[in-house]
């Protein structure tokens, strides 16, 4: 069976003029798979699981040993600490969320921006394979596609995100082909061009602006009416990233677009809140790190270790459990961007040592040194991984 063949039996969307390039084409060397989020993961499930803990406290009476027994004290305490723990952490994401959407895939009609290619289209795929009805919204002509139409359940709409009489118009035509959306992923984000801030060119920082903010500002006014006025509710996925909390040096226009997301995201989720309309419409917002994209195939990560390079599917993966379980919340990804608060709360001197031994700012300086990177590359032209 020839590739071309294969791709359509495995039913995968390949844009003809993105660069892919498989996950089992690269190299690697066996501690790259040795990064934190790993040892975090295993802690998780083993030392810092309550039913692991519990598990030694039944062992230690098992042996009968004394409950005055110190081992048995300390065993005893250790699972009762982390078993309080986890109920904290449930009655935090209850209290601050509230309860969960009832989600029934067959019902749903979801709509993903720049979903041609890369994490849309992986969202997208896994949706259609699962019966739901999924509208996706790209730039591309759909000649640029190969295999679209094997795809069941997913329908192709070429539309500008940016321009707001596009969304209107195509969000008509979803409601008129597929039915009123009631889940929103907003993918679609504009090239990083890695310039210094002088010398950036004000087109770059209007279209990113115009691709990165104003594009999810366009897709959820004019999705999120028919989501409050639907029975079951609805849920908007944001797509951010946390560059827009640590603002490396030469993202001036990328950052500043994805911190403008995350407090648009936050905004909206006050104003629902406040309306009284958050338990209908469920927010969940986006902020993973650096991935394996052709938007960052110049870039290496400072530190494989604290800092690994993501899959798209890993975040897909995470999107889609988050939206099925009818949850609000915020996804960070990897380990590190998930302390992204706490960087925020240090001094500055503290602040300015973690970047310096991080080096996040001379990544980018030392990656886009003498280049010019052209706008016509977007955040949605990630590679395809085979998730055979």
């Amino acid at each position: 069976m020839d590739e071309k063949s294969r791709k359509k039996r495995d039913g995968f969307i390949t844009p003809r003029t993105s660069s892919l390039v498989s996950v089992s084409e690269r190299k690697w060397k066996w501690h790259d798979h040795l990064t934190l989020d790993v040892l975090l993961t295993v802690l998780r499930r083993t030392f810092l699981h309550p039913f692991v803990a519990w598990v030694v406290v039944l062992c230690l009476r098992a042996q009968v040993t004394p409950v005055t027994d110190p081992a048995f004290i300390i065993a005893t305490g250790y699972a009762v600490f982390l078993t309080l723990l986890a109920a904290a952490r449930l009655f935090n994401d209850r209290f601050a969320y509230g309860i969960p959407r009832e989600v029934d895939l067959e019902e749903e009609v979801i709509v993903v921006t720049g979903g041609a290619s890369g994490l849309g289209q992986l969202i997208a795929q896994i949706y259609g394979m699962r019966g739901a009805t999924v509208a996706v919204l790209d730039i591309k002509e759909v000649a640029d596609l190969d295999g679209w139409d094997e795809l069941s359940n997913v329908e192709y709409y070429k539309c500008d995100v940016g321009n707001r009489h596009e969304v209107e118009a195509i969000a008509r035509r979803i409601e008129d082909d597929l039915g009123k959306p009631t889940v929103l992923i907003n993918c679609a984000a504009a090239a990083i061009h890695g310039q210094p801030f002088l010398s950036l060119q004000s087109n770059y920082m209007m279209k990113t602006i115009q691709t990165n903010l104003l594009a999810p500002f366009h897709t959820m006014q004019t999705f999120l009416p028919g989501m409050i006025a639907a029975e079951s509710g609805g849920t908007i996925v944001n797509v951010s990233s946390v560059l827009g909390h640590l603002t490396a040096a030469f993202l001036s226009d990328y950052s500043t677009s994805k911190a403008g997301l995350s407090a648009l995201h936050r905004t909206l989720e006050a104003e629902l809140r406040m309306s009284g309309h958050d338990d209908k419409v469920k927010m969940l917002l986006v902020e993973p790190g650096l991935m394996a994209t052709p938007l960052f195939e110049v870039l290496e990560t400072p530190n494989k270790f604290l800092a690994p390079v993501l899959e798209p599917v890993q975040v897909a993966r995470d999107i889609v459990s988050a939206i099925n379980m009818g949850k609000s919340g915020v996804i960070r990804l990897p380990a590190f961007a998930a302390m992204v608060n706490w960087y925020a709360v240090m001094p500055a001197s503290l602040q300015r040592l973690a970047r310096y031994l991080s080096g996040i700012d001379g990544v980018m300086a030392k990656a886009y040194a003498g280049k010019s990177r052209s706008s016509s590359t977007s955040e949605s032209d990630m590679e395809v991984v085979d998730v055979e």
